[in-house]
């Protein structure tokens, strides 16, 4: 398990090639709250997503001569080992579901990796690029479950640290859970990490009940970028270490809270990255007056407008 140190290590060595993403505060009243609330917009990120983070730690961490990577992505991984395997002069093959959001398998081509569609789901995509990787001998950039993904990931947090001093809690979607474990690693001992899952992909929520990662199917307009086979070993342990417990939200809450992003911040989200807001609209996540609640938007890789 990566520490801070790690995850400070990550900054050091991504945080020339990434961008620091701004955050913007948005009254309590509109929201219908009582407190403050601040939206981390990462879905300006590089390649769209905060996926970028892990994938560059994980291409600038290769051992000198690798020429090569793989990957296995519903669509925002993909675009961002596409996007950085293209900055660090790496080819990339990508392995993708053929049912895949069409602008996401676009952009990872437009980056210039090698797509491969893949009959099935994610666990399929997964098992077709390991079998690339050991034919090719090429290694695998992981979405979210290995040591230089999560530090990867966990350099948001070192930033909403900066940019947030006052927050009292943060709020994340967890699919996999490497962007979640990686903030909550980065800010442990500092501000309580929350992890949020639509009720349709609750995979870390599963996890926890069961006592250890289950497969479950993931359904709902978020399960393209929030629907891995299972919760990933990192945002497990470290959720049982912290004694942390997972919020779900209803899929009916999902889509309204995107449609106010765009309404009120012209802000266009993909549904995945819309999770936590959803959370507050909906009184799953309370917020008291005088509380401060930092929500990651985490992603914009989308293929339609609101109306």
């Amino acid at each position: 398990m990566p520490g801070r140190a790690d995850v400070e290590a990550a900054r050091d060595l991504v945080g020339p090639a990434v961008r620091r993403t701004p955050v913007v505060e948005v009254a309590g009243d509109e929201l219908g709250v009582m407190g403050r609330v601040v939206l981390k917009l990462e879905l300006l990120q590089h390649a769209g997503s905060f996926k970028a983070r892990g994938a560059m730690n994980n291409v600038l961490s290769l051992h000198e001569g690798v020429e090569g990577v793989a990957a296995a992505s519903g669509g925002n991984h993909g675009a961002a080992v596409a996007w950085a395997a293209r900055r660090a002069g790496l080819a990339a093959d990508v392995f993708a579901p053929a049912s895949a959001t069409p602008a996401k398998l676009e952009r990872i081509e437009a980056y210039g990796a090698r797509l491969h569609r893949v009959d099935g789901h994610v666990g399929e995509a997964l098992a077709a690029c390991q079998e690339h990787s050991e034919r090719e001998g090429v290694p695998v950039v992981h979405p979210y479950d290995t040591f230089a993904t999560v530090a990867g990931a966990g350099t948001l947090g070192l930033e909403l640290e900066e940019q947030v001093p006052d927050a009292d809690r943060v709020l994340i979607a967890c699919g996999g859970g490497g962007l979640y474990a990686g903030v909550a690693t980065a800010l442990a001992g500092v501000v309580p990490v929350q992890p949020v899952e639509p009720a349709l992909c609750a995979h870390l929520h599963d996890a926890l009940a069961a006592g250890h990662p289950v497969d479950r199917p993931s359904e709902g307009v978020a399960a393209d970028a929030l629907g891995p086979p299972r919760i990933g070993d990192h945002a497990f342990a470290l959720a049982t270490a912290q004694g942390a417990s997972s919020l779900l939200v209803d899929e009916d809450a999902i889509l309204p809270a995107r449609q106010w992003l765009w309404d009120h911040l012209r802000v266009l989200a993909e549904p995945a990255a819309c999770v936590p807001l959803a959370a507050v609209l909906s009184g799953v996540v309370p917020v008291a007056a005088g509380e401060t609640v930092a929500l990651v938007v985490s992603g914009g890789n989308n293929t339609t407008l609101p109306s």
